[in-house]
């Protein structure tokens, strides 16, 4: 199941949240009565039929969005989908997210590449035996996501949608 929050949360109700999960390690629905939101049973954010958001983070697991859910956020309005997991959306979700050029899909190599690309820098460093400092690791980061963005729009098609992959 999952929680909505149609009119978006309140400090008490993520501090509820963070109880329920971090803490008493209970499932969702157990704090419906301690929240301003609703617990809707065996759906996900992204199957819920009237969902209206405007971006989604699947940052879960894989395979969460499929074609039949990326077509419902597309359908419901939802302005942009970035992966904060590995593979989070099918392939038939990518398909039916990079059909609509209202839809911004940012796949997770590059939504996540910020921080493999530092992990990398910090092992070039360690290598080199060298210390960059932290404005060197910020200017080559933001070159690096530059990079990344220039690259995904070179990609793009008609309209803004990525052709591959």
């Amino acid at each position: 199941g999952t929680l909505v929050f149609d009119d978006g949360m309140t400090k008490a109700d993520f501090d509820a949240l963070i109880q329920c999960k971090q803490v008493d390690y209970a499932r969702l629905y157990s704090i419906e009565d301690k929240i301003t939101g609703r617990y809707v049973p065996k759906e996900t954010p992204w199957t819920l039929q009237d969902a209206k958001y405007d971006f989604a983070f699947p940052s879960a697991t894989q395979n969460e969005i499929d074609g039949t859910a990326a077509t419902l956020l597309v359908k419901n309005g939802t302005k942009g989908v970035f992966e904060g997991a590995n593979l989070p959306t099918t392939l038939e979700g990518q398909e039916a997210l990079r059909k609509d050029p209202g839809c911004i899909y940012i796949p997770g190599k590059a939504a996540n590449a910020g921080g493999v690309g530092v992990s990398g820098f910090e092992m070039s460093q360690n290598a080199q035996r060298l210390q960059w400092k932290p404005e060197e690791v910020d200017k080559k980061l933001q070159d690096m996501m530059a990079n990344i963005y220039h690259q995904m729009i070179a990609s793009s098609g008609e309209g803004g949608t990525l052709e591959e992959g």
